[in-house]
């Protein structure tokens, strides 16, 4: 079975409602197919933490490296809940089916750095469950190279003016949607650009924003997991289609299965790997 095909196969069973308070249902369905896919490469953590009264939980997975060695973990990680009345298949079932075939693919064959592959809850309300862990690691002092989160990766449109951007930004990036965006923290720019050079190498169009002030000179640069792990002092890297910016589907009950382009995702995901395994 080839890249493609599994990640069909992922976002067929993640693609539903699934916001934790008013489809629970979905939610924990969901939940638990994370939660089995990637207990075949390893022990998955049940990180559980508080919000509102009610206990939530994130997914986690340590890989080992290849060989034995002192390096500090690199953090990959998407969330699954969604929104009310939105199935999520852009927002963010495509990060998921990336992350779990990261899993399988890592586990069979390890890159140099240790991994921590991480399911979030509560992105959509509040980067509850990656602010929980950022805080965990932080009080146990436990070093990260990177901590990346993958935000909505399979929504691309050649359009003209099909690419919008917070203000200012117009001036230095294409006007048509069809690439992938890196955004970083300044320490993250080496990785930025080894990983944009992966993603060429794989045929995907990529663009990159170093973003001082842990983004709050740019607050769209802090709507996903990564900006938890900024602010806990971690170098941070999101991987995003642009939501919004792109996406009329966003937030929406469209956001849909057929809106998405599986040709470029199976593409983001090989940079990826690629990227991983070049460290």
């Amino acid at each position: 079975m080839d890249d493609k095909t599994r990640l069909k196969e992922h976002l067929l069973e993640i693609i539903r409602d699934r916001d934790p308070f008013f489809a629970s249902v979905g939610h924990f369905y969901v939940r638990e197919y994370i939660y089995q896919k990637l207990q075949q490469w390893g022990t998955v953590e049940r990180d559980r933490f508080q919000f509102n009264g009610r206990t939530h939980q994130n997914l986690v997975l340590k890989l080992p490296s290849r060989n034995p060695n002192n390096k500090p973990s690199i953090l990959i990680g998407a969330h699954y809940d969604t929104v009310p009345n939105s199935s999520g298949a852009d927002d963010n079932a495509t990060g998921v089916a990336v992350l779990l075939e990261l899993a399988r693919i890592l586990a069979t064959d390890p890159c140099d750095y240790p991994l921590q592959l991480v399911a979030f809850d509560l992105e959509e309300f509040g980067l509850h469950g990656s602010r929980n862990y950022a805080q965990k690691l932080r009080q146990k002092k436990e070093p990260l190279y990177l901590a990346i989160a993958l935000e909505m990766l399979g929504y691309f449109d050649t359009t003209p003016n099909s690419q919008q951007y917070p203000p200012g930004l117009k001036y230095f990036y294409p006007d048509r949607g069809d690439f992938i965006a890196l955004l970083g923290s300044l320490r993250t720019i080496p990785d930025l650009i080894s990983l944009h050079r992966n993603f060429l190498k794989n045929e995907i169009s990529c663009q990159w924003l170093p973003v001082p002030f842990r983004g709050y000179i740019l607050p769209d640069t802090r709507r996903s997991d990564h900006a938890p792990f900024w602010d806990a002092g971690y170098r941070g890297i999101m991987v995003t289609d642009t939501s919004n910016f792109r996406n009329p589907h966003y937030h929406q009950p469209s956001d849909r299965l057929e809106t998405l382009n599986l040709d470029k995702l199976t593409a983001v995901l090989r940079g990826l790997v690629d990227w991983l395994r070049s460290l």
